[in-house]
């Protein structure tokens, strides 16, 4: 793909002592502008969807784009810098965000899905491009095909932001997403090897297969499992450093997959195994400041890595199109239309085969089966097709197309590769709009009926935690008794603490009317609080300074104000 002037990240410098040091020099702001340019552009992109009512994936394309013609950045990544600095925290972060207990619940149904359909996928898709492209080798095929094969969920809970969607739906979707980034990049990986060696072995390709697979998520356990104890230690011992442990999580997932693909093995799901194995980690010496930031900490990073990926999916869209007359060539015609001819079909192939597995999927798993009397059965036939809409691609996709390798072992250039490239942005961006339009009206007037088990379950848990709080004050009320002036204000904070308990007991306990009204309560007790603290904020802010407070006690009653109201919000 050809790039005017374009900035190469990394930058490498080559030559003479000062050119290396100019050149390096120069690297350097160019790589730094791209950088400041492409999160501003992501920062940028949730103002914009919000005031467009657009996905913000879609929107991030776009800035890119726009980026790209106003010859603010030109972007040239190495695939497997761009592969280690942008997935692996986000593979992370999902595998470590994703309830346990309903990924366990729902594992038979997220395999299929995850393990089953990527195989069906990869060989249905890799041999309707290879048919329709005979030009394209089939391993280059079945490589492309496993690359599509990943569904993106941060691009559909982008989609479905306005739209409810049915929990256990959701539930499914996100352990799918979680396990098919993994499984379609394996696929993509053997896929490649057999590309490159020009030699397929069957029995070869399941040894490795398995051997990628789980010695990456061993890899992925056991570094997780080693910091978790190195890190709870020292913590206990000589108090919560929250800066270091947040920086520690934040070089899990990079660890773990590069220790993966050192040992030639699944670097991806390494990092997988290694956000899911966090989650199962105690973090119980942990501050609640601590938590608070690091959840903050990781908002950012997941934002910003999946809008850039996004951004540069942009910014490349521009030099595929302009390079659309000379690719299109390798499929034996000249009018680049074809290559929107091959997307679309593409796509619908895309559409077809999940649609097909993903019915046969739910009729065993009995999706559609109504869970209890008061909620009525799912529309079986809309359950398909939303679950079939929702398996739009995004950033795994287009990171695992661009890690395809420029030559094979003689230096010969990779067949197919900026053709590959091409479809594979087309079915994204594609996919987006399809989804855009037509999910949110599949899943228009779904019934979405609330969890009677589980608000019962909450409900018996904050009554049996306000008898526990209780206890505990109590039992520190009866240890403070030191003189009697303090008795006396010990044993009135005492009743003040164990009245606000005593009224959260009331509420959740055994005697409550049902499970909706302490929710009802709480929605209108949250509003009221919430009101309350802006309100002190706003005041402290105002007339702090006028009433003598300074800047750094001004600063603290302010950051009391924004943890209550963060825990109110939450």
């Amino acid at each position: 793909m050809p790039h005017r002037g374009r900035a190469v990240l990394p930058g490498l410098c080559a030559g003479a002592q000062t050119v290396v040091t100019r050149g390096c020099t120069m690297a350097s702001v160019e790589a730094t502008a791209i950088t400041l340019i492409m999160l501003l552009a992501v920062a940028l992109s949730r103002f914009l969807a919000h005031v467009t009512r657009a996905p913000v994936p879609l929107v991030q394309i776009a800035l890119g784009a726009a980026v790209f013609q106003l010859h603010l950045i030109e972007v040239d990544l190495d695939p497997e810098v761009f592969f280690v600095l942008l997935l692996p925290p986000l593979l992370f972060l999902d595998g470590w965000r994703i309830p346990k207990d309903e990924l366990l619940r729902e594992a038979p149904t997220i395999l299929t899905l995850a393990l089953g359909l990527v195989l069906f996928t990869v060989l249905g898709l890799g041999l309707c491009i290879h048919w329709l492209i005979p030009a394209m080798p089939l391993p280059v095929a079945f490589a492309l095909a496993a690359a599509l094969s990943p569904t993106d969920p941060v691009a559909l809970s982008s989609i479905t932001a306005r739209t409810p969607m049915p929990p256990r739906m959701r539930r499914i979707l996100q352990g799918e997403s979680l396990f098919n980034d993994a499984s379609g990049l394996v696929c993509m990986r053997v896929a490649v090897a057999a590309a490159v060696t020009g030699t397929f072995s069957l029995p070869n390709a399941l040894g490795n297969f398995l051997w990628v697979a789980l010695a990456g998520a061993a890899i992925g356990v056991t570094v997780t499992w080693l910091v978790s104890q190195t890190n709870a230690g020292p913590s206990v011992l000589l108090g919560d450093d929250g800066a270091a442990q947040i920086l520690v999580t934040l070089l899990i997932p990079s660890g773990s997959y590069l220790l993966a693909e050192y040992f030639q093995c699944s670097g991806v799901l390494a990092a997988v195994a290694a956000g899911i194995t966090m989650g199962f980690t105690p973090h119980s010496h942990w501050q609640a400041v601590t938590r608070i930031r690091r959840t903050a900490v990781w908002d950012t990073v997941q934002f910003a890595a999946n809008g850039s990926i996004f951004v540069l999916l942009g910014q490349q869209i521009p030099s595929i199109l302009a390079a659309a007359g000379q690719t299109v060539r390798i499929t034996g015609h000249e009018n680049p239309w074809w290559l929107g001819v091959y997307v679309v079909l593409i796509v619908a192939a895309l559409g077809v085969l999940r649609f097909i597995w993903v019915a046969a999927t739910l009729r065993l798993a009995s999706l559609g089966k109504k869970r209890n009397d008061a909620a009525p059965p799912l529309p079986q036939g809309r359950v398909v097709l939303a679950m079939s809409l929702a398996g739009v691609r995004g950033a795994i996709t287009l990171a695992g197309v661009l890690t395809l390798p420029l030559a094979l072992t003689k230096g010969v250039p990779f067949p197919g590769r900026d053709l590959a490239i091409f479809l594979a942005a087309g079915v994204i961006v594609l996919g987006l709009l399809l989804a855009t339009l037509a999910l949110p009206r599949t899943l228009k007037g779904m019934s979405i009926e609330p969890d009677q088990v589980q608000l019962e379950a909450a409900n018996r848990v904050r009554a049996a935690a306000a008898d526990a709080g209780i206890a505990a004050v109590n039992e520190a009320a009866n240890a403070m008794h030191d003189t009697d002036d303090d008795a006396t204000v010990v044993q009135q904070a005492r009743k003040r603490i164990v009245a606000a308990y005593q009224h959260r007991k009331t509420r959740y306990g055994d005697d409550s009317e049902s499970p909706e009204v302490p929710a009802q309560a709480d929605g209108i007790e949250r509003a009221l609080l919430l009101a309350g603290l802006r309100a002190e904020r706003d005041e402290i802010l105002a007339e702090g300074p006028a009433l003598g407070l300074k800047e750094v006690a001004l600063r603290k009653l302010a950051r009391e104000i924004d943890l209550q109201e963060a825990r109110h919000s939450s």
